[in-house]
This record gives C-alpha cells, structure tokens and sequence, in this order.
C-alpha cells in the first residue's frame, strides 16, 4: 500500500471526514455546464470517498465512474445512496457498481484505460490537492493516459501559504497547474474565493476551480 492509500485508510478508519461536504459542492453546481455534456454522459471522480456530488450528478442523468482507495469509503457510499451494488475483482482493483455508476476500489496508479471504459469528462474535487508535490506530475500523466488525453475537466485547488499548515488538501498554485497541463488543455479559473475562516479554520486560503478543455 502506498503512503498516500494508507494515510486516507487512517482518516477513513478514525472517521476523520473534515473534507466530507453535506451538499453537493457549490462549485460543481455552478459550473458543471462549462463541460457542456449531454445526458448519458459519464464523468470520473477521482479519489471520490463518499462524495454527495456522486448522487447529484446522477440525479442530473449522468453516469458516474470514481476510483477510491478505501473500500469502506465505497460500502458507505452504496448504502448511502440504497443500492446494493455488484462486485467484481479485476486484479488489483474491485469494481463497485450499480444503475450508471461504477467506482473501482484500489490503487488509481493500478487502473487502467481499458478497464475504465470512456470517459467524457473530469471532476477533480479532491484528488491531485491530496497528493503530495512528488506525486502530482505521475497523477496528471496517469488521469489523462486514463481518459485518452481528451476530457474536459473541472479541477478544485487550494492557493495558500504551503509553510502556515500541513497538507492534505495541499495547496496548488497556478503555476503548478499550467505546468502539469498546459501541455495539452486551455486552462481557465472560473472562481476564485476566499474560503470562511480559513483552511481548517487556521490559515487564510482560496478555494478556486479551473476549467481545462483540450487543446
């Protein structure tokens, strides 16, 4: 198990769910139509936990595919939701499905393009401001080898001073961004707020999401 899965299986473990949300996230809500899909389209959450953006995006007629470390992440998802899903074992990875959503469990570094099946778009809410720098550059690589290098994505970061507070969510500045993506996506930040007393309450930060449609 990588340090990064057996950091989340803690917080899972310990119930330590601060970056849980009780409603779908503001942000998508307001710009999910910037990815322009129809209905029937598939989005991927990477590292998606438990997340409510999951049920409303398929109460909005989409399907849904997220990667998730922690199976117990997944079990509460399905029972949250009040589906039983069906499971099956693909090597390294489990995959949790039920009506238009499936969510493999394991390793996202183990998942591969042909298993995934298409894809239409992104949605990183949590994922690449959960890795720490070293593993940033191999993630991006990895999601767009997942998706063909060609899916639009809404991707939220964290802009703050990296030294006041201790990641996970770690802060992503812009210029990381362009530099793992520029490559292949027109980047654009959609919005930019300062988030209500501070990350975790202790130090002052954005919350930004980027637009990035390929190029």
């Amino acid at each position: 198990m990588s340090m990064e899965a057996k950091f989340w299986q803690d917080k899972w473990q310990k119930q330590e769910l601060g970056f849980h949300l009780p409603e779908p996230h503001p942000k998508l809500v307001r710009h999910l139509a910037s990815l322009t899909l129809e209905p029937g389209d598939s989005l991927f959450l990477p590292l998606c936990g438990k997340s409510l953006d999951i049920a409303w995006l398929l109460s909005q007629g989409f399907r849904v595919t997220g990667a998730e470390w922690v199976q117990s992440a997944v079990e509460q998802l399905f029972a949250e939701l009040g589906v039983r899903p069906q499971i099956t074992e693909l090597g390294q990875v489990k995959k949790f499905s039920a009506d238009n959503l499936d969510i493999f469990v394991g390793d996202i570094f183990a998942l591969h393009s042909q298993t995934l099946g298409p894809i239409n778009a992104i949605y990183d809410r949590a994922a690449l401001v959960a890795l720490p720098p070293s593993t940033r550059r191999l993630y991006s690589q990895h999601l767009m080898a997942l998706t063909g290098g060609c899916a639009p994505q809404l991707l939220i970061s964290f802009d703050y001073q990296q030294e006041r507070l201790a990641g996970p969510p770690f802060s992503v500045v812009e210029e990381e961004i362009r530099a793992l993506y520029a490559e292949k996506f027109a980047i654009s930040l959609l919005e930019s707020k300062p988030i209500k007393d501070g990350l975790k309450g202790k130090c002052p930060a954005d919350e930004q999401i980027w637009l990035l449609q390929p190029t």
